[in-house]
């Protein structure tokens, strides 16, 4: 995988407000995605730009993953890194209508990227595919 190599894209009948709030309860994802262990924010306060936290997902090892992007009701981006590896996460918003455009995407960059992508290439997809069809399935249950 390369600079946005992953993106996934998906329309919700929910408005953004809706969705980034979804999306900020990071230590609430396990509850609508399978893809999630746990989420444990390292930090107190508001969600935003320096906030950390450590994920933890089925077949992968725990990872800690800091904000470094944020625009309310809009977009955030987070990033972990190991030894030869980046990942970037991105969380995009618009409104479309009466509801929401979301871009999910993940980046992966350094020397040990490729490897990487060969390894779990398809369980990335697949786990990024599962959290934008979830996110769906929870923004549009919550939205009434």
């Amino acid at each position: 995988m390369n600079r946005k190599a992953l993106i996934v894209s998906s329309s919700i009948d929910a408005p953004p407000g809706k969705v980034f709030g979804v999306l900020c309860d990071v230590e609430g994802w396990p509850a609508w995605t399978p893809t999630m262990i746990s989420v444990q924010r390292l930090d107190s306060g508001p969600f935003g730009i320096g906030s950390t936290a450590r994920i933890h997902q089925p077949k992968l090892r725990p990872t800690v993953w800091k904000v470094t992007e944020f625009e309310d009701n809009r977009n955030f981006t987070w990033v972990t890194s190991a030894p030869g590896l980046r990942m970037k996460a991105g969380h995009a918003l618009r409104p479309e209508g009466s509801g929401t455009r979301v871009e999910l995407s993940m980046e992966i960059s350094g020397f040990m990227a490729p490897l990487i992508s060969r390894l779990y290439g398809r369980l990335i997809r697949e786990y990024v595919t599962t959290e934008s069809e979830k996110l769906k399935v929870r923004c549009e249950s919550a939205a009434g």
